[in-house]
């Protein structure tokens, strides 16, 4: 019980913040734009529309929800601190695991709540433009699902970031760098070895191994190959083959990526003195 008054506790907070506002409606209108413009060619091609979107969306995904959702909670736990109320909190009859969960499952509602206004607004302007098949709505389904999932795991990385540190800038730096990692460096790096490599070491297995180990390519991986109307234009936006990666084994290695973090930062905030 006390997860979920925590939790609210934080929706209450977050969309008192215009930030937050701002962030939604910021992805309204990205995702807007990408259905206007994305689309726009497709009745020429005979492409399915709302394939294309899916491609288009889950790329802004990639980019901008898992900074959004460090940004959400790299203070946390630490900001408390610094604020001078963890101490004040902790006195009330609430376990350090309530205080970790409740405050990762309030920001993850706030970020799911954004991602379904900013990605519904979108959805509901390309139906009224076109007709879309039951197939693609499915793949549009499991890409805004994904979506919030992967800004959970990011959620949980902020949330680990903030229990380990003892100042708020440090946390913000290390939210950045978690984000420069995951989002930018490390499909850099891989991309390097693989053509370094030349197919002579790196098996296909050890990709697909080493591609989990990424939950923004986890969604990737599941997005690009939902249904096949997507998988035709998944060539367009990104690396790797998902033909040994089942997307029930995606799924599960998704929100194993959202509970891993969370289990680190309770077993880091149950050592921290405050």
């Amino acid at each position: 019980m006390n997860v979920f008054k925590l939790a609210m506790q934080e929706i209450r907070a977050g969309f008192r913040n215009r930030w937050v506002v701002a962030t939604t409606l910021l992805l309204a209108a990205l995702a807007l734009s990408l259905v206007l413009l994305g689309s726009a060619p497709t009745g020429v091609v005979k492409a399915d529309p709302l394939a294309v979107v899916v491609v288009s969306l889950a790329s802004l995904t990639i980019f901008l929800v898992p900074l959004i959702a460090l940004l959400l909670s790299f203070d946390a736990i630490v900001g408390e601190q610094e604020r001078g109320t963890l101490m004040l909190l902790l006195s009330y009859p609430v376990s350090r695991w309530e205080v970790i969960l409740g405050k990762a499952l309030g920001q993850i509602c706030i970020l799911g709540i954004a991602t379904l206004l900013g990605y519904g607004v979108a959805a509901g302007a390309l139906s009224l433009k076109t007709e879309i098949g039951a197939p693609a709505w499915g793949a549009f389904g499991a890409m805004v699902l994904t979506s919030i999932m992967l800004g959970a795991a990011f959620v949980s990385m902020g949330v680990l970031a903030s229990a380990i540190v003892r100042e708020r800038a440090t946390a913000a730096g290390l939210a950045v760098g978690i984000w420069l990692f995951f989002v930018l460096l490390y499909d850099t790096a891989l991309l390097g070895i693989l053509v370094a490599d030349q197919g002579r070491n790196v098996t296909q297995n050890t990709l697909d191994l080493v591609l989990l180990l990424n939950p923004a390519d986890v969604y990737r991986i599941f997005n690009m190959t939902a249904s096949d109307s997507v998988a035709i234009y998944s060539g367009l936006a990104g690396p790797g083959s998902a033909a040994t990666l089942s997307p029930a084994v995606l799924f599960a290695v998704l929100a194993a990526w959202v509970v891993a973090p969370l289990v680190l930062a309770v077993l880091a905030f149950r050592r921290k003195s405050v």
